[in-house]
């Protein structure tokens, strides 16, 4: 029961604080329709801000790009070093069992030992 009583004043107190709490309006950046200004300084104004939005968003999109560009060619060089030891290990395995197959085509060619009695 106490915990419940708890609950309910500590949502009273959180609604009673938020509504005396003073709201701003908030000037929510994006493309604004600038047809509807009737002074052209509004409308310069608006046309300027949404000229101001595009140019930060485009940067913003350039620089994370770029991030994603760096961080790609970083893993391509990457693979392409351990493509490279994978290609060298390779090549040693393909030697060693070259040379494995040489030596059974030696010892099956060479005269039988002969027993000594």
């Amino acid at each position: 029961m106490l915990l419940r009583n708890a609950g309910i004043c500590f949502a009273t107190l959180l609604l009673a604080t938020l509504a005396n709490a003073p709201t701003h309006a908030q000037d929510v950046p994006g493309i604004e329709i600038c047809t509807v200004e009737k002074t052209m300084e509004r409308r310069t104004s608006c046309l300027q801000s949404n000229v101001d939005f595009l140019q930060k968003t485009i940067t913003k999109l350039t620089l994370d790009h770029r991030q994603k560009l760096d961080a790609a060619n970083r893993q391509i060089d990457a693979l392409k070093v351990t493509l490279a030891g994978l290609q060298k290990t390779i090549g040693d395995l393909q030697t060693a069992q070259a040379k494995q197959a040489d030596d059974l085509k030696k010892k099956q060619d060479a005269p039988p030992a002969k027993d000594a009695k």
